[in-house]
């Protein structure tokens, strides 16, 4: 086997998330800062706000926010009859997983923003009987902003794939994150231009915090807010319980307290004593329930003397039926509008909106769509979504086959969202012809769809020694979500030949997810009630440091992607315990490690089952794999190729492999008679036939194969028909 070394720079790793969330101590959350029925605390606004007093700039930033504010109050706040549009940018935070919620869920979460803001909820109708007509219209909205910073069209979405999404006791380090990797500008989108809202995984524990106006960090992009993937509308991962959270944090960001004061202590009864500086909300300890009858404070008689109930369904407390503002709230939100120095009057202003893209009638500046699933077998539907921004009334999409699938007949279709069932295997170009009725653009994805052919036939083994390139191929696809290194062909050394999978790991920055698919292999003909299916491959692996812990995971579906169910992992020590400080490659066989998975079970036993191998790496050191091998019955160390012929051949055995001259084939017969000899490349077609006859016991079979190309090839043993296959290379 020859040796590969490959000089790659190393810009770093993070520590390793898997490793440290098990390190980590347990987070210890603030019971009374939670809801009913919640594991996470609703909101840490005012504990932010409290860390934040020991810094003597924030002090004086506060003060001088506050200052103008009462100066704006004085001179008769914002102006009446005024709706205030306030653009938004969504920054979605994520790892891969469901915190990387769709745009719809997003949309949704707008919506009722603006329903709440405007009183546009039907529920204000519904308030408890005293307060009865108090519910208040905000005359707020919010759109999103379409230009980036830069001056680039967008959605007002931007998507960061990071592990910070699930590691949020440090915002800035998330924000951060944004800043250097989101898909639209990689930049800081000014605090005092938008209102950023990050979408994460986690956030220190918390629903949802943000932070109270002031001149301190008025321009800072982290003059923003965080909540929780499932905080955010009323879909999705999202829900109605919790999709006022963003309702409430809005309002923090405009200047408003929890309706029991400035603190995160709700139910404590030293609240009776604080003051949200709003006249109308009633003092109260706050809930964390819908107690509609609450009553907790007895400071806060009317003008008749008589004790006033809480507005338990407020939005500033935390109650699963928070429906409104009062009057009193929109006024403050509204004068915090005005204030300069916290950046909030420069973000409503009319050249703001126009800068940012929020003003006048949205238009069409970029056609874009995306797909349920890009990879399908034959007759399957693909469902593609329009997500051109931001305003489209027309669509053309042409669908055709990708350069070098010129045999399949394309498609075309003219609505918003089409479903398209594929009937032609094959790589297709999908483009998307979008316009307003004055502007268009089109947007044209090369390789988008995936269509498999018919299945594989088991046992079905998988070298790749017949490949140069992984990219487009029809039976393997490439996964890589940080776009940086991704599988590709070693083609110098594998287990068995000359070439494997190659995933250059070393000096990768840590947190990344590579994954190597299948094509669909027909395992139909397996017994679902006696029958048994193998799956065996080999992989080389090294550490880089001893702390290095990464995994493999090997997933299968049986329904040609439709659900993945995970079957195997190894990390850590179990994936391997030898450390090599440099970029490390196998040097003999005694590098490989051979896994046999007996897991895959009888309800896989369809003509579309597929697998995924999964890298994820941490900065280690870099993967290999080979004779990836599924076939009927128990483990077996040798590669299974085809159904041996018991009867007809024992002790068969293939040598010198790899060759560069004579390749001699040893075997027991148990019958004599004539056989054929066949030699065929690894798709096979065949490439030089013998005929022989054979003696019953111990046959040599001696074949020269310098008229051969290197390359890996098969040698196809037939008697009686009945076939023995043996793989071997060719120097």
């Amino acid at each position: 086997m020859k040796r590969y070394s490959l000089l790659v720079l190393f810009f770093g790793a993070l520590t390793l998330f898997s490793s440290a969330q098990a390190q980590k101590p347990q987070r210890v959350l603030d019971v009374q800062n939670m809801r009913e029925g919640e594991n996470v605390e609703y909101c840490i606004t005012h504990k932010k706000h409290a860390a934040l007093l020991q810094n003597s700039e924030y002090v004086n930033g506060l003060a001088i926010a506050e200052a103008e504010y009462n100066e704006v109050s004085k001179k008769g706040g914002a102006q009446k009859a005024t709706i205030y549009t306030i653009p938004v940018v969504f920054h979605v935070l994520h790892f891969g997983g469901i915190e990387n919620i769709s745009d719809e869920q997003i949309l949704n979460a707008l919506a009722i923003l603006n329903r709440d803001y405007r009183k546009q909820n039907a529920d204000t109708a519904n308030v408890h009987p005293d307060f009865q007509g108090m519910p208040a219209d905000a005359e707020i909205e919010f759109k999103l902003a379409t230009i980036a910073p830069n001056g680039q069209c967008f959605s007002g979405i931007t998507r960061t794939f990071s592990p910070l999404s699930m590691q949020g006791d440090d915002g800035g380090d998330q924000v951060a994150a944004i800043v250097a990797g989101n898909n639209v500008y990689n930049g800081q989108w000014p605090g005092n231009k938008y209102l950023n809202i990050f979408i994460c995984g986690e956030i220190g524990g918390a629903a949802g915090y943000t932070y109270k106006p002031s001149n301190w960090g008025a321009t800072s992009m982290q003059n923003g807010i965080w909540i929780l993937h499932d905080y955010v509308g009323a879909i999705g991962t999202g829900s109605v319980g919790a999709s006022r959270a963003l309702t409430h944090e809005v309002g923090h960001w405009l200047n408003l307290d929890h309706t029991w004061g400035g603190n995160n202590n709700p139910g404590n009864t030293t609240s009776c004593n604080t003051d949200d500086n709003v006249q109308d909300t009633p003092n109260c300890i706050g809930v964390t329930a819908c107690l509609l009858n609450a009553n907790t404070c007895n400071s806060d008689n009317n003008y008749w003397g008589f004790d006033i109930r809480d507005n338990v369904e407020n939005y500033m407390d935390y109650s699963y039926c928070s429906k409104m503002y009062t009057e009193g709230q929109r006024t403050r939100m509204r004068n915090a509008l005005q204030v300069s120095s916290t950046g909030r009057a420069n973000v409503v202003s009319a050249a703001n909106l126009a800068a940012v893209g929020a003003a006048g009638t949205p238009y069409l500046c970029k056609a874009d769509f995306s797909a349920d699933k890009t990879t399908i077998c034959l007759g399957n539907t693909v469902q593609f979504q329009d997500e051109s921004y931001n305003a489209v009334a027309n669509w053309s999409w042409v669908i055709t086959p990708s350069t070098g699938w010129s045999f399949a007949n394309g498609t075309s279709a003219s609505s918003a969202n089409p479903a398209i069932t594929f009937d032609t295997p094959g790589m297709y170009d999908v483009q998307l012809t979008a316009t307003d009725g004055t502007n268009s653009d089109a947007e044209t994805k090369s390789g988008f769809i995936r269509v498999l052919g018919a299945p594989a036939s088991i046992p079905y083994w998988e070298g790749f020694e017949n490949y140069s390139t992984l990219s487009n191929l029809p039976n393997w696809e490439v996964y890589n979500a940080p776009n940086n290194n991704a599988f590709v062909i070693e083609s110098n050394f594998g287990h068995s030949g000359t070439k494997c999978a190659r995933l250059n790991n070393f000096g990768q920055a840590a947190s990344n997810i590579d994954e190597l698919t299948s094509t669909n292999i027909d395992l139909s003909s397996i017994d679902t009630t006696t029958g048994s299916v193998t799956l065996s491959f080999r992989y080389a692996y090294r550490k880089r440091t001893t702390s290095d812990y990464e995994y493999l995971k090997v997933f299968i579906t049986g329904n040609c992607g439709e659900n993945w169910a995970q079957r195997k992992t190894l990390g850590g020590n179990q994936l391997s315990n030898q450390v090599s400080s440099s970029a490390w490659a196998p040097t003999s066989q005694a590098d490989w490690v051979t896994i046999h998975m007996t897991n895959v079970t009888d309800n896989y036993f369809t003509d579309n089952f597929r697998m995924r191998f999964k890298f994820e790496g941490e900065g280690g050191n870099n993967f290999f794999l080979d004779d990836i091998n599924l076939y009927s019955g128990g483990p077996s160390n040798d590669l299974v190729l085809a159904a041996v012929g018991q009867n007809q051949f024992s002790d068969l055995n293939l040598y010198p492999n790899p060759t560069d001259g004579d390749v001699h084939v040893q075997f027991t017969a148990q019958v004599g008679g004539n056989a054929q000899l066949r030699i065929t490349d690894i798709s096979g077609k065949s490439v030089a036939h013998y005929p022989l006859h054979v003696q019953t016991g111990a046959n040599l079979v001696i074949t020269d194969t310098k008229q051969l190309a290197s390359g890996s090839y098969l040698m196809v043993l037939e008697l009686n028909g009945e076939s023995t296959i043996r793989p071997f290379v060719v120097k």
